[in-house]
């Protein structure tokens, strides 16, 4: 079900029919705080001035959602949020959990606004965080250099699950089902989700940094040509296709993603302070 709120999300400005008609929804796209990878999930938002608050209800279940956890971990959240233009609208934030008196006047406010929140107070025994979520503005060293260190941190552990893939498909040349079809399906939606983010990153470096304004144009023009042969993976996957053109396909994408990331990291880390 999320995965066709997140979709009809992004393709109408914001805005979603059926359950969460007339809901004020946000995407959240945190980092797992065990396995390092992506997870995006929509949330009811509220504004707080410039912060944009969410609320760990899972619906008054017993345990905090998935999302907060991997926010203790790791602040730094992907926002995707409505604009007034009728597109979405994404930056990276910073979230911090609200204590005490603040997290629960945050939390009556939401209450008054909308009941369903009562409800779920009242079916679980959990005090429901609030969480305030704000901009990070790429002008700070520090979010430059926070920038530079994940950049990193995703490249290798992309480049160790395509070398975990092209192992497995060694190992295991006739098949396309079971573990190994499901971890070539996870790699692409991380890296679809990487380079996602990394496109809303672009538009605020190419602000801060007009100098890189033509490296950071051939990036995103590599950006679609790896969609693309992500996009033909995933179709052969769904099809169970030929062994012998999944090894290609996956030679090639490898090929493709490192000269990529070489270029990528050799043109911004050195303005990020990252190298």
């Amino acid at each position: 079900m999320n995965d066709e709120v997140i979709k009809e999300f992004r393709e109408n400005g914001g805005r979603v029919g059926g359950m969460f008609e007339g809901a004020p929804l946000v995407l959240l796209t945190t980092t797992g705080a065990r396995s390092g990878r992506p997870h995006t999930t929509p949330a009811v938002y509220a504004r707080d001035g410039e912060r944009v608050l969410v609320f760990a209800s899972n619906a008054g279940g017993p345990r905090h959602p998935a999302w907060f956890h991997n926010l203790r971990a790791d602040a730094r959240v992907l926002l995707e949020i409505g604009a007034p233009d009728g597109s979405v609208e994404r930056y990276t934030a910073t979230a911090t959990v609200t204590e005490g008196e603040e997290r629960d006047r945050l939390w009556r406010e939401q209450c008054e606004r909308d009941p369903a929140f009562t409800a779920y107070e009242q079916g679980t025994d959990r005090i429901i965080p609030v969480v305030a979520l704000c901009r990070m503005h790429i002008a700070d060293p520090a979010r430059q250099r926070a920038i530079a260190g994940h950049l990193v941190r995703v490249h290798d552990e992309l480049r160790r699950e395509l070398a975990a893939i092209r192992d497995g498909l060694t190992a295991s040349p006739t098949t396309l089902e079971g573990q190994l079809g499901r971890r070539c399906l996870t790699m692409c939606g991380a890296l679809r989700s990487h380079h996602s983010a990394e496109d809303t990153v672009f538009d605020q470096l190419e602000t801060e940094f007009p100098e890189l304004g033509p490296a950071l144009e051939r990036l995103r023009r590599e950006h679609l040509g790896v969609a693309r042969a992500v996009g033909e993976l995933e179709e052969l996957l769904k099809r169970g296709g030929d062994p012998d053109r999944l090894r290609a396909d996956v030679g090639r994408l490898t090929a493709e993603l490192e000269a990529h990331f070489a270029y990528e990291e050799s043109t911004l880390l050195p303005a990020l302070g990252g190298a």
